[in-house]
């Protein structure tokens, strides 16, 4: 009888210390990625960003540094055509770079705080902790969640899928879906490194410019070819081309294409013009804010998006168009062949 007591108290207790070594919950997960988040003094993560929105994937190599409580360095390298782009935030505002132009454009934003950033720790935790719906879901090395996202300007992609390291809760892969639960925009992580240091100019606007220069030299105006006027796949209902014009500008060419209908934007295209070195050392104020197209940081105005890519400027114009409407158009101009 006693020998039997025995063996039920160590079966009970083998069974108590099973429970206390078991799977973590989802409220106790979440709690540890907000106590990360509270305790952090930043981040340096490397990894890549494939983007399935265009007719063929883009991908992107992608470098994020930041330090609390608001300074951010994001750059973003396509490799095989060898350009990048840069996007900072410091005391003096939020700057955009493109080295290969040798232009910055500089922005009284709040850029990350207004949206989702399928790139950003912080931007990730913060989406899981403002999901009351996330769904979670726990395997032999990592944490899955699922929650809504936040993007103010693009209700095409709602959801999204964000896996952490279940060692030190690091983000290892980001997938962003549209409303069919395709994801359109996965980030892989390939290291990340918490309370990282850097140096004081880290995020200093002239510095990473010419660093950013040298791995991505300014484009030479003689050996650029003439662009290949590119058509937006996708416009609202009812929408059409009515008018293509070309006229010939001092850098090369300026492509004006009319579209009109139920509603009219205007997308005009034009061999993109390389600062000097002078007029490089000062950014060019916008009054908008960055807008995140994926494959490049454009402007959003009031009723223009403006954006470079592969040496030529873009800008899209509309009294007409949702900022939605704008994105979806500029989106689907990228990576598409000449009509």
């Amino acid at each position: 009888m006693k020998k039997s007591f025995v063996l039920l108290l160590v079966g009970l207790l083998t069974v108590l210390v099973l429970a206390g070594c078991g799977e973590k919950s989802q409220a106790d997960v979440v709690q540890a990625l907000e106590k990360k988040i509270d305790e952090m003094s930043g981040y340096k993560a490397k990894g890549k960003m494939t983007l399935q929105t265009g007719s063929d994937p883009q991908e992107y190599e992608i470098e994020i540094w930041h330090k609390n409580p608001s300074y951010y360095r994001v750059n973003l390298k396509n490799s095989q055509k060898e350009q990048s782009q840069m996007i900072l935030r410091n005391d003096e505002g939020v700057f955009v770079l493109t080295p290969a132009l040798n232009k910055s454009f500089r922005f009284q934003s709040d850029w990350p705080q207004n949206s989702s950033q399928a790139y950003l720790y912080e931007s990730l935790v913060n989406d899981i902790l403002k999901d009351a719906e996330a769904k979670f879901s726990a395997a032999e090395e990592k944490y899955v969640f699922e929650t809504k996202t936040n993007y103010q300007n693009n209700k095409m992609l709602p959801a999204q899928e964000i896996t952490f390291n279940k060692k030190d809760l690091s983000p290892t892969m980001v997938k962003v879906m549209d409303t069919d639960r395709n994801p359109l925009v996965v980030v892989e992580f390939s290291s990340f490194e918490f309370n990282a240091s850097f140096d004081e100019n880290s995020f200093d606007v002239e510095k990473n410019m010419s660093s950013a220069q040298i791995e991505v030299p300014t484009m030479a105006t003689g050996d650029r070819e003439p662009f290949a006027v590119k058509y937006p796949l996708e416009q609202p209902n009812g929408v059409k081309l009515l008018e293509e014009s070309e006229v010939e500008t001092e850098n090369g060419k300026r492509v004006i294409l009319s579209f009109g209908g139920e509603k009219s934007f205007t997308l005009i295209q034009e061999t993109a013009e390389i600062a000097t070195p002078a007029s490089a050392s000062t950014s060019t104020y916008v009054d908008g804010y960055p807008a995140d197209l994926g494959f490049t940081i454009g402007a959003m105005s009031e009723s223009t998006l403006t954006w470079s890519h592969d040496g030529v400027d873009y800008m899209l114009a509309s009294e007409d168009l949702t900022e939605d409407e704008m994105l979806m158009v500029a989106k689907s101009v990228q990576g598409q062949t000449a009509k």
